[in-house]
């Protein structure tokens, strides 16, 4: 016997902050572009590629906020609810190509460090920062609604640390004369790069890989469901998030033989699930139970367990 409820998953519209932050992130892509050329800084030119990448993952965390929001079909039963998760592991994937590249072109110009026109630096690095914590201002909200939003929420926020280290950089080098400070910089942003793309690869290849949800330890799910009264085993238990905000829960419940013909079983789904969304800290509001007698099991494939 299966069960589920609230089918209609509300998919809160993002769609509006997203695609202001992309636009104010463009703009500033075109500034620090002209910038880059104009003064040949590797601090301002990869933060250009960083803005690049980021200005790009803003434009997939717009499309997939869009495809979250068109409804399940017969063919796609959750919709394009994990078009977030997609568009997060291409966003990470790109990152870490750029952030291996930050690093071994800054260590070749910290050897011979050229000649940068540090005034011009620090207007186009003054451009780029104030336009980002723009940016931040709208997404800083909704941060944490869904795993696109934080991406897009850390890319700006690195960009904006990455826009204060070229200014910095153009300050040191105004002052002090001191070239390498160019280089200096653009390592600082190749490691605000890195670590935000293991991280970010690492959450979304853990939804992929229907992971066992973070603060869900399935241990404690199954001492709770065999504390239902009536409840004798507890097997084939599966957890995992269909996209942020999304777990569910399956399992087999075996139960007395008498709760089907007493009318308990009915009750008992009812309990399994009030279980799961409100014993946890991780509240699992999409839940399918199979509740069955003990002879049931005979009859099952081996894989089940």
């Amino acid at each position: 016997m299966g069960h589920d409820h609230h089918h209609a998953h509300g998919v809160a519209d993002h769609r509006a902050r997203l695609a202001v932050a992309f636009g104010i992130s463009a703009t500033i892509l075109v500034a620090q572009g002209v910038g880059a050329a104009v003064t040949g800084s590797l601090a301002l030119l990869v933060d250009t590629a960083h803005l690049l990448t980021d200005t790009g993952g803003l434009l997939l965390a717009l499309v997939a906020a869009h495809l979250s929001l068109r409804p399940p079909s017969a063919r796609r039963t959750w919709g394009y609810r994990r078009a977030e998760v997609l568009a997060a592991l291409a966003q990470a994937a790109v990152l870490l190509v750029v952030g291996v590249y930050v690093l071994v072109e800054a260590v070749q110009r910290l050897v011979d460090p050229p000649e940068i026109p540090s005034t011009t630096m620090i207007v186009f690095g003054v451009v780029g920062l104030v336009g980002n914590l723009a940016a931040l201002l709208v997404l800083s909200g909704h941060r944490d609604a869904n795993l696109n939003l934080r991406a897009a929420f850390l890319e700006v926020a690195n960009d904006a640390l990455g826009s204060a280290a070229v200014v910095v950089a153009a300050v040191l080098i105004a002052t002090l004369g001191w070239l390498r400070a160019d280089a200096v910089a653009a390592l600082f942003i190749g490691a605000l790069i890195l670590p935000r793309a293991v991280r970010l690869l690492r959450d979304a290849t853990a939804v992929l890989l229907e992971s066992t949800p973070p603060g869900l330890d399935l241990d404690e799910v199954r001492d709770h469901l065999l504390r239902v009264e009536h409840v004798r085993e507890v097997h084939d238990l599966h957890a995992s998030l269909i996209a942020t905000g999304l777990p569910v829960i399956s399992a087999h419940v075996v139960v007395d033989d008498g709760c089907f013909t007493d009318g308990h079983a009915g009750r008992i789904l009812d309990e399994l699930q009030e279980c799961v969304a409100r014993h946890f800290d991780l509240s699992v509001e999409h839940s399918t139970f199979q509740v069955e007698t003990a002879s049931h099991r005979d009859h099952e494939h081996a894989g089940h367990a």
